[in-house]
Protein backbone atom coordinates (compact mmCIF):
# COMPACT_ATOMS: atom_id res chain seq x y z
CA UNK A 1 0.00 0.00 0.00
CA UNK A 2 1.39 3.39 -1.00
CA UNK A 3 2.42 5.77 1.77
CA UNK A 4 -0.19 8.49 2.35
CA UNK A 5 1.45 11.85 1.69
CA UNK A 6 -0.14 15.29 1.83
CA UNK A 7 -0.38 16.99 -1.60
CA UNK A 8 1.77 20.09 -2.05
CA UNK A 9 -1.23 22.41 -2.52
CA UNK A 10 -2.87 21.13 0.68
CA UNK A 11 0.38 21.51 2.61
CA UNK A 12 0.76 25.12 1.45
CA UNK A 13 -2.86 25.85 2.39
CA UNK A 14 -2.17 24.61 5.93
CA UNK A 15 1.00 26.68 6.19
CA UNK A 16 -0.91 29.81 5.16
CA UNK A 17 -4.09 29.05 7.12
CA UNK A 18 -4.71 31.91 9.54
CA UNK A 19 -1.56 33.79 8.53
CA UNK A 20 -2.26 37.52 8.47
CA UNK A 21 -0.58 40.89 8.59
CA UNK A 22 1.68 40.96 11.65
CA UNK A 23 1.45 44.65 12.37
CA UNK A 24 2.09 48.11 10.98
CA UNK A 25 4.84 50.65 11.50
CA UNK A 26 6.02 53.86 9.92
CA UNK A 27 9.46 54.25 8.37
CA UNK A 28 11.26 57.13 6.71
CA UNK A 29 10.65 57.15 2.98
CA UNK A 30 14.38 56.70 2.44
CA UNK A 31 14.17 53.37 4.29
CA UNK A 32 11.01 52.11 2.58
CA UNK A 33 12.63 50.23 -0.31
CA UNK A 34 11.77 46.53 -0.06
CA UNK A 35 9.10 47.03 2.59
CA UNK A 36 5.42 46.18 2.05
CA UNK A 37 2.84 48.96 2.04
CA UNK A 38 0.32 48.57 4.84
CA UNK A 39 -2.10 51.12 3.38
CA UNK A 40 -2.60 52.62 -0.07
CA UNK A 41 -0.18 55.39 -1.02
CA UNK A 42 -2.08 58.58 -1.85
CA UNK A 43 -0.47 61.67 -3.34
CA UNK A 44 -0.15 64.61 -0.94
CA UNK A 45 0.47 67.06 -3.79
CA UNK A 46 -0.15 67.56 -7.49
CA UNK A 47 2.77 67.00 -9.86
CA UNK A 48 3.63 69.19 -11.59
CA UNK A 49 1.92 71.71 -9.32
CA UNK A 50 1.51 74.15 -12.23
CA UNK A 51 1.98 74.21 -15.99
CA UNK A 52 5.75 74.06 -16.57
CA UNK A 53 8.12 74.08 -19.50
CA UNK A 54 9.70 70.88 -20.75
CA UNK A 55 12.37 72.79 -22.70
CA UNK A 56 14.74 75.73 -22.46
CA UNK A 57 13.39 78.43 -24.75
CA UNK A 58 10.75 81.17 -24.81
CA UNK A 59 7.23 81.21 -23.41
CA UNK A 60 4.75 83.07 -25.58
CA UNK A 61 1.14 83.34 -26.71
CA UNK A 62 0.25 80.96 -29.55
CA UNK A 63 -2.08 83.68 -30.85
CA UNK A 64 1.02 85.78 -31.56
CA UNK A 65 2.69 82.93 -33.47
CA UNK A 66 0.24 81.98 -36.16
CA UNK A 67 3.25 82.83 -38.33
CA UNK A 68 6.81 83.85 -37.60
CA UNK A 69 6.93 86.92 -35.36
CA UNK A 70 9.37 89.09 -33.45
CA UNK A 71 8.37 89.57 -29.80
CA UNK A 72 9.61 91.74 -26.98
CA UNK A 73 11.40 89.78 -24.19
CA UNK A 74 10.02 91.09 -20.88
CA UNK A 75 11.71 88.77 -18.36
CA UNK A 76 12.60 85.21 -17.54
CA UNK A 77 11.16 82.23 -15.67
CA UNK A 78 13.48 79.69 -14.05
CA UNK A 79 12.74 76.65 -11.91
CA UNK A 80 12.04 77.99 -8.44
CA UNK A 81 12.05 81.62 -9.69
CA UNK A 82 8.92 82.21 -11.78
CA UNK A 83 8.14 85.30 -13.82
CA UNK A 84 5.82 87.40 -11.67
CA UNK A 85 4.00 89.32 -14.37
CA UNK A 86 1.55 88.51 -17.14
CA UNK A 87 2.56 88.13 -20.78
CA UNK A 88 0.74 90.60 -23.00
CA UNK A 89 0.24 90.45 -26.76
CA UNK A 90 3.53 90.82 -28.57
CA UNK A 91 5.62 89.70 -25.56
CA UNK A 92 7.70 86.65 -24.66
CA UNK A 93 9.59 85.42 -21.59
CA UNK A 94 12.90 83.53 -21.55
CA UNK A 95 12.10 80.22 -19.86
CA UNK A 96 14.05 77.21 -18.64
CA UNK A 97 13.17 73.54 -18.21
CA UNK A 98 10.93 72.98 -15.19
CA UNK A 99 10.01 76.64 -14.84
CA UNK A 100 6.37 77.70 -14.42
CA UNK A 101 4.65 78.95 -17.58
CA UNK A 102 3.90 82.66 -17.03
CA UNK A 103 0.33 83.90 -16.91
CA UNK A 104 -0.85 84.74 -20.39
CA UNK A 105 1.50 82.28 -22.12
CA UNK A 106 0.31 78.96 -23.53
CA UNK A 107 3.25 77.64 -25.56
CA UNK A 108 7.03 77.31 -25.53
CA UNK A 109 9.43 77.60 -28.44
CA UNK A 110 12.72 75.78 -27.87
CA UNK A 111 15.80 77.98 -27.89
CA UNK A 112 17.30 76.20 -30.92
CA UNK A 113 14.40 77.57 -33.00
CA UNK A 114 14.68 81.11 -31.67
CA UNK A 115 16.68 84.07 -33.00
CA UNK A 116 17.44 86.37 -30.09
CA UNK A 117 18.50 90.01 -30.42
CA UNK A 118 18.79 92.83 -27.90
CA UNK A 119 15.53 92.74 -25.95
CA UNK A 120 13.75 90.83 -28.69
CA UNK A 121 13.35 87.33 -30.06
CA UNK A 122 12.09 86.07 -33.42
CA UNK A 123 10.10 82.85 -33.09
CA UNK A 124 8.64 80.54 -35.73
CA UNK A 125 4.96 79.67 -36.02
CA UNK A 126 3.80 77.20 -33.38
CA UNK A 127 0.70 75.87 -31.64
CA UNK A 128 -0.73 76.15 -28.14
CA UNK A 129 0.52 73.62 -25.60
CA UNK A 130 3.81 72.81 -27.29
CA UNK A 131 6.54 71.85 -24.76
CA UNK A 132 4.13 72.53 -21.89
CA UNK A 133 3.77 69.97 -19.09
CA UNK A 134 0.26 70.52 -17.82
CA UNK A 135 -0.52 70.75 -14.12
CA UNK A 136 -1.18 67.23 -12.77
CA UNK A 137 0.38 65.52 -15.79
CA UNK A 138 2.08 62.97 -13.49
CA UNK A 139 -0.37 62.72 -10.59
CA UNK A 140 -2.91 64.75 -8.66
CA UNK A 141 -3.31 65.40 -4.94
CA UNK A 142 -5.53 62.72 -3.40
CA UNK A 143 -4.87 60.21 -6.18
CA UNK A 144 -4.12 56.65 -5.00
CA UNK A 145 -0.96 55.55 -6.75
CA UNK A 146 0.12 52.32 -5.02
CA UNK A 147 -2.08 49.68 -3.36
CA UNK A 148 -1.67 48.18 0.08
CA UNK A 149 0.18 44.86 -0.04
CA UNK A 150 2.72 46.01 -2.63
CA UNK A 151 6.41 45.48 -1.94
CA UNK A 152 8.09 48.78 -2.71
CA UNK A 153 10.61 48.83 -5.51
CA UNK A 154 13.27 51.52 -5.84
CA UNK A 155 10.95 53.25 -8.32
CA UNK A 156 8.07 53.04 -5.84
CA UNK A 157 10.18 54.63 -3.11
CA UNK A 158 10.99 57.48 -5.47
CA UNK A 159 7.30 57.93 -6.24
CA UNK A 160 6.44 57.99 -2.53
CA UNK A 161 8.99 60.76 -2.02
CA UNK A 162 7.72 62.67 -5.06
CA UNK A 163 4.18 62.60 -3.63
CA UNK A 164 5.57 64.41 -0.54
CA UNK A 165 5.54 61.51 1.92
CA UNK A 166 8.32 61.85 4.49
CA UNK A 167 7.20 58.61 6.16
CA UNK A 168 5.41 55.53 4.84
CA UNK A 169 3.14 53.04 6.62
CA UNK A 170 4.54 49.52 6.10
CA UNK A 171 4.07 45.99 7.41
CA UNK A 172 6.19 44.83 10.33
CA UNK A 173 8.96 42.53 9.19
CA UNK A 174 8.55 38.87 10.24
CA UNK A 175 10.98 37.55 12.84
CA UNK A 176 12.43 34.19 11.85
CA UNK A 177 14.76 31.90 13.78
CA UNK A 178 16.73 29.03 12.22
CA UNK A 179 17.98 25.98 14.14
CA UNK A 180 20.17 23.36 12.48
CA UNK A 181 20.33 19.93 14.12
CA UNK A 182 22.75 17.06 13.65
CA UNK A 183 25.80 15.61 15.40
CA UNK A 184 27.58 15.53 12.06
CA UNK A 185 27.26 19.28 11.34
CA UNK A 186 29.99 21.91 11.69
CA UNK A 187 30.09 25.61 10.87
CA UNK A 188 31.63 26.82 7.60
CA UNK A 189 35.40 27.07 7.87
CA UNK A 190 35.72 24.08 10.20
CA UNK A 191 34.90 21.23 7.82
CA UNK A 192 38.28 19.53 7.53
CA UNK A 193 37.08 16.32 9.19
CA UNK A 194 35.63 13.93 6.55
CA UNK A 195 33.22 12.62 9.20
CA UNK A 196 31.58 16.03 9.40
CA UNK A 197 29.30 18.00 7.06
CA UNK A 198 29.44 21.77 6.68
CA UNK A 199 26.08 23.30 7.60
CA UNK A 200 25.36 25.38 4.49
CA UNK A 201 21.55 25.32 4.85
CA UNK A 202 21.31 28.11 7.45
CA UNK A 203 23.36 30.42 5.26
CA UNK A 204 21.31 29.84 2.12
CA UNK A 205 17.96 30.04 3.91
CA UNK A 206 18.85 33.14 5.88
CA UNK A 207 19.83 34.90 2.64
CA UNK A 208 16.61 33.80 0.91
CA UNK A 209 14.40 34.91 3.79
CA UNK A 210 16.15 38.24 4.30
CA UNK A 211 15.53 38.82 0.62
CA UNK A 212 11.83 38.43 1.49
CA UNK A 213 12.00 41.08 4.20
CA UNK A 214 12.46 38.92 7.31
CA UNK A 215 14.63 39.54 10.34
CA UNK A 216 16.56 36.27 10.60
CA UNK A 217 18.34 34.90 13.67
CA UNK A 218 20.63 31.90 13.29
CA UNK A 219 20.45 29.99 16.58
CA UNK A 220 23.31 27.72 15.62
CA UNK A 221 23.84 23.97 15.40
CA UNK A 222 22.31 21.66 17.98
CA UNK A 223 23.27 18.04 18.70
CA UNK A 224 20.82 15.21 18.19
CA UNK A 225 19.58 15.42 21.77
CA UNK A 226 15.92 15.79 22.61
CA UNK A 227 16.43 18.07 25.61
CA UNK A 228 18.67 20.48 23.67
CA UNK A 229 16.22 20.72 20.77
CA UNK A 230 13.23 21.11 23.10
CA UNK A 231 14.99 23.88 25.02
CA UNK A 232 15.77 25.78 21.81
CA UNK A 233 12.15 25.52 20.68
CA UNK A 234 10.99 26.69 24.09
CA UNK A 235 13.32 29.70 23.94
CA UNK A 236 12.35 30.72 20.42
CA UNK A 237 8.60 30.13 20.45
CA UNK A 238 7.67 33.38 22.21
CA UNK A 239 10.20 35.58 20.41
CA UNK A 240 9.67 34.86 16.73
CA UNK A 241 6.89 34.55 14.18
CA UNK A 242 8.40 31.61 12.29
CA UNK A 243 10.77 28.95 13.59
CA UNK A 244 12.66 26.83 11.06
CA UNK A 245 14.43 23.63 12.00
CA UNK A 246 16.87 21.98 9.61
CA UNK A 247 17.33 18.22 9.73
CA UNK A 248 15.75 15.66 12.03
CA UNK A 249 12.32 16.03 10.43
CA UNK A 250 11.91 12.41 9.31
CA UNK A 251 10.96 9.43 11.48
CA UNK A 252 14.30 7.73 12.16
CA UNK A 253 15.87 7.14 15.57
CA UNK A 254 17.87 10.37 15.29
CA UNK A 255 15.04 12.47 13.90
CA UNK A 256 13.96 14.40 16.97
CA UNK A 257 12.06 17.46 15.72
CA UNK A 258 8.62 15.87 15.94
CA UNK A 259 9.28 14.39 19.43
CA UNK A 260 10.66 17.75 20.60
CA UNK A 261 7.56 19.57 19.40
CA UNK A 262 5.38 17.01 21.14
CA UNK A 263 7.40 17.47 24.34
CA UNK A 264 6.65 21.21 24.13
CA UNK A 265 2.93 20.58 23.64
CA UNK A 266 2.95 21.59 19.98
CA UNK A 267 0.78 19.52 17.64
CA UNK A 268 1.74 18.76 14.07
CA UNK A 269 -0.50 20.12 11.31
CA UNK A 270 1.20 17.72 8.91
CA UNK A 271 4.26 15.48 8.65
CA UNK A 272 5.46 14.30 5.23
CA UNK A 273 4.39 15.84 1.94
CA UNK A 274 4.07 14.40 -1.57
CA UNK A 275 7.04 16.37 -2.87
CA UNK A 276 10.48 15.57 -4.22
CA UNK A 277 12.85 16.76 -2.89
CA UNK A 278 11.53 17.40 0.60
CA UNK A 279 9.13 14.65 1.65
CA UNK A 280 10.03 14.76 5.41
CA UNK A 281 8.56 18.23 5.84
CA UNK A 282 6.53 19.03 8.93
CA UNK A 283 4.46 21.91 10.26
CA UNK A 284 3.74 22.71 13.88
CA UNK A 285 1.42 25.52 14.95
CA UNK A 286 1.45 27.10 18.41
CA UNK A 287 -0.92 30.07 18.43
CA UNK A 288 0.45 32.59 15.90
CA UNK A 289 3.81 30.79 15.72
CA UNK A 290 4.52 28.48 12.83
CA UNK A 291 7.30 25.91 13.08
CA UNK A 292 8.50 24.36 9.86
CA UNK A 293 10.75 21.34 10.09
CA UNK A 294 12.73 21.14 6.86
CA UNK A 295 14.79 18.19 5.64
CA UNK A 296 18.52 18.28 6.24
CA UNK A 297 19.65 17.86 2.64
CA UNK A 298 20.49 21.36 1.36
CA UNK A 299 18.54 21.19 -1.90
CA UNK A 300 15.49 19.79 -0.12
CA UNK A 301 15.57 22.54 2.49
CA UNK A 302 16.00 25.27 -0.12
CA UNK A 303 13.18 24.01 -2.32
CA UNK A 304 10.84 23.65 0.67
CA UNK A 305 11.74 27.14 1.91
CA UNK A 306 11.04 28.58 -1.52
CA UNK A 307 7.69 26.81 -1.87
CA UNK A 308 6.33 27.15 1.67
CA UNK A 309 8.21 29.70 3.78
CA UNK A 310 8.53 32.44 1.17
CA UNK A 311 4.72 32.56 0.58
CA UNK A 312 4.19 32.51 4.36
CA UNK A 313 6.49 35.50 4.90
CA UNK A 314 4.77 37.37 2.12
CA UNK A 315 1.33 36.68 3.60
CA UNK A 316 2.51 37.80 7.06
CA UNK A 317 3.48 41.12 5.49
CA UNK A 318 0.13 41.51 3.78
CA UNK A 319 1.47 41.01 0.27
CA UNK A 320 -1.11 40.32 -2.40
CA UNK A 321 1.43 38.51 -4.61
CA UNK A 322 2.38 35.84 -2.06
CA UNK A 323 2.11 32.90 -4.47
CA UNK A 324 5.25 31.69 -6.23
CA UNK A 325 4.37 31.96 -9.95
CA UNK A 326 4.90 29.16 -12.45
CA UNK A 327 5.65 29.94 -16.08
CA UNK A 328 4.87 27.92 -19.21
CA UNK A 329 7.73 26.16 -20.98
CA UNK A 330 8.46 23.14 -23.12
CA UNK A 331 10.61 20.16 -22.28
CA UNK A 332 14.15 20.09 -23.58
CA UNK A 333 14.43 16.32 -23.16
CA UNK A 334 12.24 13.25 -22.62
CA UNK A 335 11.09 12.50 -19.08
CA UNK A 336 9.72 9.26 -17.61
CA UNK A 337 6.36 8.94 -15.90
CA UNK A 338 6.11 10.26 -12.38
CA UNK A 339 4.97 8.59 -9.15
CA UNK A 340 2.68 10.01 -6.41
CA UNK A 341 5.05 12.87 -5.51
CA UNK A 342 5.22 16.27 -7.17
CA UNK A 343 8.72 16.71 -8.58
CA UNK A 344 10.76 19.91 -8.60
CA UNK A 345 13.63 19.09 -10.93
CA UNK A 346 16.67 21.32 -11.16
CA UNK A 347 16.93 22.40 -14.77
CA UNK A 348 18.58 24.63 -17.31
CA UNK A 349 15.91 26.99 -18.58
CA UNK A 350 16.68 28.97 -21.72
CA UNK A 351 14.75 30.97 -24.30
CA UNK A 352 14.35 29.03 -27.55
CA UNK A 353 14.43 30.47 -31.10
CA UNK A 354 10.63 30.79 -31.03
CA UNK A 355 10.71 32.76 -27.77
CA UNK A 356 9.41 29.94 -25.59
CA UNK A 357 11.21 28.80 -22.47
CA UNK A 358 12.89 25.41 -22.86
CA UNK A 359 13.47 23.45 -19.62
CA UNK A 360 16.06 20.69 -19.64
CA UNK A 361 16.24 18.71 -16.40
CA UNK A 362 19.71 17.69 -15.22
CA UNK A 363 20.50 13.99 -15.36
CA UNK A 364 21.22 13.80 -11.63
CA UNK A 365 18.82 15.17 -9.04
CA UNK A 366 20.50 14.11 -5.79
CA UNK A 367 19.25 16.46 -3.06
CA UNK A 368 22.73 16.88 -1.57
CA UNK A 369 24.20 18.50 -4.70
CA UNK A 370 24.42 22.23 -3.99
CA UNK A 371 26.61 23.04 -7.00
CA UNK A 372 23.93 21.60 -9.27
CA UNK A 373 21.36 23.88 -7.62
CA UNK A 374 23.56 26.89 -8.33
CA UNK A 375 24.05 25.72 -11.91
CA UNK A 376 20.29 25.66 -12.52
CA UNK A 377 18.02 28.45 -13.75
CA UNK A 378 14.99 27.13 -11.94
CA UNK A 379 12.85 24.11 -11.21
CA UNK A 380 10.88 22.02 -13.68
CA UNK A 381 7.58 21.05 -12.03
CA UNK A 382 6.18 17.56 -12.64
CA UNK A 383 2.73 16.85 -11.18
CA UNK A 384 2.00 13.59 -9.35
CA UNK A 385 1.37 10.64 -11.68
CA UNK A 386 2.40 12.67 -14.74
CA UNK A 387 2.74 10.34 -17.76
CA UNK A 388 5.97 10.00 -19.68
CA UNK A 389 6.61 13.10 -21.77
CA UNK A 390 8.66 13.82 -24.88
CA UNK A 391 10.93 16.77 -25.65
CA UNK A 392 8.90 19.71 -26.95
CA UNK A 393 5.81 18.92 -24.88
CA UNK A 394 4.49 21.66 -22.54
CA UNK A 395 5.50 21.89 -18.91
CA UNK A 396 5.69 24.48 -16.12
CA UNK A 397 8.76 25.96 -14.48
CA UNK A 398 9.63 28.00 -11.43
CA UNK A 399 12.36 30.45 -12.34
CA UNK A 400 14.94 31.50 -9.77
CA UNK A 401 14.70 35.27 -9.40
CA UNK A 402 17.94 35.95 -7.54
Amino acid sequence: MAEQLLPVADALARVLDGAQLLGVEEVAVGEAHGRVLASPLTALRTQPPADVSSMDGYAARAADLASEATLKVVGESAAGRPFSGTIKPGEAVRIFTGAIIPDGADTVVMQEEAKAAAGQVTLPATRAGRYVRKRGLDFAEGQTLLPAGRRLTARDAGLAAATDHARVSVARRPRVAIIATGDELVAPGTGGDPNRIVASNPIALAALLRQEGAFVSDLGILPDKLDAISAAIRLARHNVDVLITLGGASVGDHDLIAPALKAEGIDLAFHRVAIRPGRPLLLGVAGPLRILGLPGNPVSSYVCALLFIVPLLRRLQGRTDFAIPLEPAVLGRDLPENDQRQDYLRARIERGPDGRLVATAHDRQDSSMVALLVGSDGLLVRPPHAPAARAGEPCEVLLFKD
